[in-house]
């Protein structure tokens, strides 16, 4: 009992810290059982000794039961005594119970990762429709009053004017309109972004290409020189998303070409082919300055949203001089 004795001492020097209790045990029932000494009582304690506190413990779960499932095997297979064969079925139980703490640990480690990426996707969530809240309220309190500011101011210089020659009344009169459906257009927008409220969300339909012969008309009252609608193919009823692309990239191309090229003549293309839909605006005005900088907000807006329908966007000179806004959209089987 001297060896079993020292292998004692070395259990008590480490106490319960695994995972070195479990190879010092069973080194502990392997020694006795290699001296005679031990009776079936001892075997039983001492293997419970080793178990037990690691039955409960989640931080050696894995190697403890394998370390345990070994030492049992090579002690059944060196000694056939009925105490091994007690000890032996003592360490598989213990391993079976080590084995279902290891699966609950596991279940319960994932439960946690899934209640965290709950939180987080919840998070998110909320962050998102408090930004847009705030920028919903800065668009409807900043940028809406001063268009309708500018609707009204221009309606009533019009109107209040002596002496007001034609022409000068029906540009005031175009920038009242085009202010107005400007709001419009904000109203959706602001729709959009508080579609988590209990308001009653805006029904008016989404522009598309039937109303590209309103865009020519509004460029030419607001001052834009000769315009031109050019429509080739054969007319097909396209997606809501396809129709509203292509939508703004005519009206922020007219837009650019009166701000860039005030006076130019604006030629307006539309060919419908069978899977795609060819957009092209074109000014005859002095196209772009050299070194000009990166592409402003409208030419990156439009390309970002030909991009959402899977379509190309591609700006630049013309080849006989001017601006061009070329697009691309995929139209399927729409």
């Amino acid at each position: 009992m001297n060896r079993t004795g020292t292998v004692g001492r070395a259990l008590a020097a480490y106490g319960w810290q695994p995972p070195a209790t479990v190879p010092l045990a069973l080194l502990a029932v392997v020694e006795a059982l290699h001296s005679g000494a031990p009776t079936p009582t001892i075997l039983l304690l001492v293997g419970l000794a080793a178990t037990v506190p690691l039955a409960f413990s989640r931080a050696y779960p894995l190697p403890v039961a394998l370390t345990v499932t070994v030492a049992a095997a090579m002690a059944s297979v060196l000694y056939t005594r009925p105490a091994v064969s007690g000890v032996v079925a003592v360490l598989l139980a213990w391993f079976a119970l080590l084995y279902g703490r290891l699966a609950e640990a596991r279940a319960e480690a994932t439960a946690r990762d899934e209640a965290r990426r709950e939180m987080e996707r919840s998070m998110v969530e909320y962050t998102a429709l408090g930004e847009r809240a705030r920028i919903a309220r800065e668009l409807h309190d900043v940028v809406a009053h001063h268009i309708s500011m500018i609707s009204v101011q221009a309606e009533t210089a019009r109107l209040t004017t002596p002496g007001m020659p034609p022409e000068g009344a029906s540009r005031l009169l175009a920038i009242g309109e085009t202010a107005r459906t400007a709001l419009t257009e904000m109203r959706r927008l602001l729709g959009v972004l508080r579609e988590d409220t209990d308001e009653e969300p805006d029904r008016t339909p989404q522009p598309g290409l039937h109303q590209l012969l309103d865009l020519v008309d509004e460029n030419r009252a607001a001052g834009g020189g000769r315009t031109r609608l050019i429509v080739s193919g054969r007319l097909a009823p396209l997606g809501a998303g396809v129709e509203l692309a292509a939508y703004r990239v005519v009206q922020e191309s007219l837009t650019n070409a009166r701000k860039h090229a005030p006076g130019a003549a604006v030629d307006v293309e539309i060919d419908y082919a069978p899977e795609l839909l060819r957009l092209r605006v074109r000014d005859n005005g002095p196209g772009p300055r050299p070194g000009a900088g990166p592409a402003g907000h409208g030419l990156l807006g439009m390309r970002e949203r030909v991009g959402t329908v899977g379509g190309q966007l591609r700006t630049g000179a013309a080849p006989a001089g001017g601006f061009m806004v070329e697009a691309s959209i995929p139209v399927g089987d729409a």
